[in-house]
């Protein structure tokens, strides 16, 4: 009897066993799976910032601009794009063309059919004539017959790319005078201040020519109401990247929740883009900011003959390549 009874008290005491370690190994698990959704991310967002292509069909290079190598640099960088994987969209961040006229646009526009992604852009000071012919309307009415993607009325505009990001695109550009300063005024700030209530929860990436803060020092080329708009992004404490262009020059600066991101130019020295890939964790979003040089060599020796002071339109390491984290 004794020796029976033994037998079932371990058969007993084996099967509690197995219970408890099988209960053990689901809390276990549950309690993984909670401490790892502070690590987890949604589906990262990646796209390309081309700057200040100034797309031209002369001969002749300007100053330290290799305006007339400027099909050739467009070009490379749309293989070169076409090469990365997965990419969301490509924004060009003004000056498309160097010169203001209706001729260079339409033979700018065919190369971006080249291009595998959709592609935006803001207006840059030399995309548009003051008083010509070129103006904002027939400027979009062309870039519509090229790109199907860009469906937008005015011109700032905003999308959402993917769950948990919100694009906003401004109009820098003064039109009532020649100027190289840019200006947004009260009625887009109020547009891009509702845009940003609308969007708390989101990574918010702003798009704009003249930028907000400047890479260096330029009085001329300065944004007029640049204290409104940062008053406006100060408001809010989601993650917000500002990519900019005009100066030509590349530097990466974080200012608590706000990243500035200025893109070198695709004509002047480094003959470069920005390929940027943003992911969404639980309690932060990183940015990882690489710089993407093309690939013509000569043009782009050249190109740094014509600049004094190469870092200043280089920018520094730090300036060039960088992962950039903003806590929630």
């Amino acid at each position: 009897m004794a020796k029976r009874y033994k037998k079932y008290k371990l058969k007993k005491e084996s099967a509690m066993t197995r219970f408890k370690n099988w209960s053990i190994s689901i809390l276990l698990a549950g309690a993984m799976l909670l401490g790892l959704q502070g690590f987890s991310s949604t589906a990262s967002l990646k796209f390309v910032q081309l700057s200040d292509v100034h797309y031209y069909t002369g001969e002749n290079n300007t100053t330290y601009k290799m305006i007339a190598e400027s099909p050739k640099l467009l070009d490379d960088a749309i293989e070169q794009i076409n090469s990365i994987p997965n990419l969301s969209f490509v924004m060009f961040t003004g000056d498309l063309i160097d010169k203001p006229f209706e001729k260079e646009l339409s033979s700018f526009l065919p190369h971006t059919e080249n291009l595998n992604y959709p592609w935006y852009f803001s207006f840059g000071n030399h995309d548009t004539m003051v008083g010509g012919y070129l103006n904002p309307s027939l400027y979009m009415e062309l870039v519509n017959k090229y790109n199907k993607n860009y469906k937008f009325e005015k011109t700032y505009y905003s999308f959402v790319p993917q769950k948990g990001y919100k694009v906003i695109v401004l109009d820098t550009i003064i039109r009532d005078r020649l100027t190289s300063n840019g200006q947004i005024g009260e009625k887009q700030l109020n547009w891009l201040d509702n845009e940003l209530e609308n969007s708390k929860k989101d990574t918010v990436l702003i798009f704009m020519h003249v930028p907000l803060l400047e890479p260096y020092n330029s009085p001329n080329h300065r944004l007029l109401d640049a204290d409104k708009m940062e008053e406006i992004l100060n408001k809010y404490k989601n993650p917000i990247g500002v990519f900019q262009g005009h100066y030509h020059g590349a530097k990466i600066t974080q200012k608590g929740n706000i990243l500035y991101v200025s893109c070198p130019s695709l004509v002047s020295f480094p003959n470069a883009f920005r390929l940027i890939t943003v992911t969404n964790y639980r309690n932060k979003t990183v940015f990882n900011i690489e710089n993407k040089e093309t690939r013509l060599t000569n043009v782009q020796k050249l190109a740094k003959m014509l600049v004094f002071g190469t870092t200043v339109y280089s920018g520094e390491a730090k300036d060039q390549n960088a992962i950039i984290t903003i806590k929630k």
